[in-house]
């Protein structure tokens, strides 16, 4: 150390001098330029790509945005598709209901009617059969009550005399 501060020489400081502007103007025209242009171009680059990462990240959240109102409009979607479903299957239950209810109704009136055509005919029957019976029960109490001509004579007056008085 001795030896480098004790002996300063003023013609090599002038020649180390020059040589050391002469690397600057060197390193300035030839490595400096480059050097800036290749900084200045990747932090372009940098930038660029900077920018282009908050373009993606907005349009990453526009998209999102439009997913989840897609998402609302399909469920809401679903959800009205579902509603319908269930309503029509209500309707149809209750006309399938109502048209059972209808034809079973027509089937008592048709049986109603039925029942009381028979029960008709069979008073109809009925009165047929005990005129019929009486007819002949009849029959055979004036064939009883007739069997002697004293009593058809009889009769026949008590009839003729009946005629008159009416």
């Amino acid at each position: 150390m001795e030896k480098l501060l004790g002996e300063f020489s003023v013609g090599l400081f002038f020649w180390q001098s020059i040589i050391f502007i002469a690397l600057l103007i060197l390193l300035r025209k030839f490595a400096w330029k480059p050097i800036l242009e290749m900084v200045n171009e990747r932090e372009g680059k940098i930038s660029e790509s900077l920018e282009l990462a908050e373009k993606t990240k907005a349009e990453m959240k526009e998209l999102q945005a439009q997913n989840e109102s897609l998402l609302k409009e399909a469920r809401a979607e679903r959800d009205a598709i579902v509603k319908d479903a269930k309503e029509t299957a209500t309707k149809m239950v209750e006309d399938a209901k109502s048209a059972a209810k209808s034809e079973a109704e027509k089937v008592l009136v048709v049986a109603r009617q039925s029942i009381e055509a028979e029960k008709a005919a069979a008073i109809a029957e009925l009165k047929t059969q005990v005129a019929s019976f009486s007819l002949e029960i009849a029959e055979k109490v004036v064939r009883g009550e007739l069997s002697s001509d004293d009593k058809q004579k009889a009769l026949a007056d008590k009839l003729a005399g009946d005629i008159n008085l009416n």
